[in-house]
């Protein structure tokens, strides 16, 4: 397939990272804090670095929501949390009550896992129904579906997920939790991106797990130009769930 031949990655990895790249990679960012030592004052602080910076999103577990969108107030930035994580179990009941308890406690973004032991075993179709039960817990909001490429690795299972998941409506397919040893890679979002193509466009793109400098992210987003064409990228379709890649970017626009 020409969505994987091994010269797209190659030109992909050789892309260019410069501050041209890095002011259309800014205004895309998830700037994320899901670690466990998180705490009421790091997350003040992330939230008050993304009003700063200018990013698409703050992403933080569900018992910060409330502070969060405290903090934010009315800005621009929007306030993502997960669902459904980072286990991406297959108790579909479960993922919507938690997408329904984010939205109520202030989220405008939901990125719900998939069920991942269900896609292994060959079950795409828990796939639709979940996010089909998220998607009408959200109506109104932004849903993005993780489907932890680095677990399902195989380029023929990525893509039925992809399209089981994309069956039932989110904005967004996502790469990775960033909680399992392979996160991102430039393959699988070449996989995901030729299943968006198929699609007509209709749904966007979070890349997540790993990328930390602007020249890993410049990959990605050629990968995207490649694929939909440079003026298909906004905040509206595609994102980059990071934390470290925010530093870069911004010495990238300030040497």
């Amino acid at each position: 397939m020409v969505s994987r031949t091994p010269d797209l990655i190659e030109a992909a990895t050789a892309a260019t990272a410069d501050a041209e790249i890095a002011a259309r990679i800014l205004p895309l960012v998830d700037l994320t804090s899901l670690g466990d030592d998180d705490t009421d004052a790091k997350i003040e602080r992330l939230c008050d670095r993304a009003l700063e910076t200018g990013v698409a999103a703050v992403c933080v577990w569900p018992r910060f929501v409330p502070l969060a969108r405290k903090r934010l107030g009315t800005a621009p930035v929007r306030l993502a949390t997960v669902a459904n994580f980072p286990d991406g179990g297959d108790d579909v009941g479960r993922a919507a009550r938690e997408t329904r308890a984010a939205i109520d406690a202030g989220a405008d973004e939901v990125d719900v896992v998939a069920p991942i032991g269900a896609i292994l075993e060959g079950d795409v179709g828990v796939v639709s129904e979940l996010v089909q039960v998220c998607r009408e817990a959200t109506p109104a909001q932004t849903l993005k579906v993780i489907l932890e490429t680095g677990r399902l690795e195989d380029p023929a299972r990525i893509t039925a997920a992809a399209r089981a998941a994309i069956m039932a409506g989110p904005d967004f397919l996502k790469t990775s939790t960033g909680k399992v040893p392979t996160g991102a890679t430039l393959e699988a979002a070449a996989v995901l991106l030729a299943v968006l193509e198929e699609a007509g466009g209709r749904v966007g793109i979070k890349f997540s797990g790993g990328i930390r400098t602007t020249r890993q992210a410049a990959g990605y987003l050629y990968l995207v130009d490649h694929f939909m064409g440079s003026g298909w990228t906004s905040p509206s379709t595609v994102r980059f769930g990071a934390s470290a890649l925010l530093d870069d970017l911004l010495a990238m626009l300030n040497p």
